[in-house]
């Protein structure tokens, strides 16, 4: 009678897959969601950013979990900060 192949080796294609999916997938995703939180932690008065609807604005406040943010002159809109996807010009 021919031998069964051991436990490890039946499972090796499957850690095999993870481990393919972990540097291609779960890392990166990790990383990008890290810099958006320093990004947001970052977010300063007069900054230029982008939202998640496209809308380009300037920074009027930012409080602990939103932001006042000017859209046009006499406009100024409160956000979520997780909504700010972009800063494209940061106060220096």
């Amino acid at each position: 009678m021919a031998q069964e192949p051991s436990p490890l080796l039946q499972f090796l294609p499957l850690i095999f897959l993870f481990v393919v999916f972990y540097f291609l997938l779960i890392r990166p995703q990790q990383k990008k969601q890290k810099e958006h939180a320093q990004m947001i932690a970052k977010l300063d008065k007069n900054d230029e950013v982008i939202t998640v609807g496209g809308l380009h604005a300037t920074v009027i406040s930012v409080g602990e979990k939103t932001a006042v943010i000017r859209i046009a002159d006499n406009v100024k809109v409160e956000i979520e900060k997780p909504s700010i996807v972009q800063v494209t010009k940061s106060r220096q």
